[in-house]
């Protein structure tokens, strides 16, 4: 009896335990989800480990949870320092009431977090490759990114609990997508202002009311004249709000869960819009069907997509 007791006893205790570690991993791995495409962003444009960025920003903003990531969008816990002159809030740290920056967005955050990497006193770092973020981590310790002494092995954690250097691996963003969401669903929060989906195996984001080219290449590192190539549209459109505005070049065929299943033509539907709704390059959608260049869409009339 005492054997099955004491047995019972553990089996309990795992159990809370593990349902406990579960409960805990989640705020992670949403984190994860959410800014893994501006990890690996900025891992591209300044050459940081994306899973250094990651941890980082899992570390110092507790998933996103802390005060300073909700109210200040400061997702490095990045003070002030010399030569900021933005906003900041008030935050107690090594002593009461220090300045930390404040942002506009998590994106300017994460921009934010590369620019104070690249200062001198970082610079060894980045004679480190790509793939050693375990010299990146002892690096950051070694240059005074933190005060804590666990720091680099904190860090070190992260990245191996939650796998985050296979994000160092990616040499674009394309094909950087989520096992946690299917076409069409939320990829990743890029800033505030735009919510980035997957379709047909690419990028877009949906255009707001008084939406530009240049304001969402801002965003996205898209050029205006790629994203206006990319969606077929002429120099001269302005976006209007609904609009999908791909990231990158529309394929020839819909996706291939769509082979059996055409799309029925509405009213107000164009060959344009069903070929902006399927990730289709417009002149793909006619050679499929066949159709001469002056069809115009018809109500009931079947669109084959693949």
């Amino acid at each position: 009896m005492k054997i099955r007791f004491t047995l019972f006893c553990l089996l309990a205790y795992f159990v809370v335990l593990k349902a406990y570690s579960q409960a805990q991993n989640q705020s992670y791995l949403n984190y994860i989800d959410q800014y893994k495409y501006m990890a690996v962003d900025q891992m591209l444009k300044h050459k940081i480990p994306a899973s250094i960025t990651l941890a980082q920003g899992l570390l110092e903003s507790a998933a996103g949870k802390s005060r300073l990531a909700r109210e200040a969008n400061n997702h490095f816990g990045i003070k002030c320092g010399g030569y900021w002159n933005g906003p900041y809030v008030l935050a107690n740290d090594d002593a009461p009431n220090e300045r930390f920056r404040k942002y506009k967005s998590a994106k300017e955050s994460y921009e934010d977090h590369s620019a104070f990497l690249k200062q001198p006193r970082y610079r060894s770092l980045f004679n480190l490759s790509l793939k050693d973020y375990k010299g990146w981590a002892h690096g950051l310790k070694r240059c005074g990114y933190a005060t804590n002494p666990r720091y680099a092995y904190s860090l070190i954690d992260i990245i191996e609990r939650y796998d985050l250097t296979q994000y160092d691996k990616y040499s674009s963003l394309k094909g950087l997508n989520s096992g946690h969401y299917t076409e069409g669903q939320l990829v990743t929060v890029i800033q505030n202002n735009h919510t980035v989906y997957r379709n047909n195996d690419n990028y877009y984001v949906i255009a707001k009311a008084g939406d530009s080219f240049e304001a969402i290449a801002a965003e996205t590192g898209v050029s205006p004249r790629r994203l206006r190539k990319y969606n077929e549209l002429p120099s001269d459109y302005r976006l209007q709000k609904g609009d999908i505005i791909y990231l990158e070049k529309k394929k020839k065929r819909g996706h291939k869960s769509l082979q059996r299943q055409p799309h029925i033509i509405k009213p107000g539907d164009s060959m344009y819009s069903i070929a902006q709704k399927y990730g289709i390059r417009l002149e793909s959608l006619y050679k499929i069907n066949d159709l001469p260049e002056d069809y115009a869409a018809k109500p009931n009339d079947i669109i084959w997509l693949r």
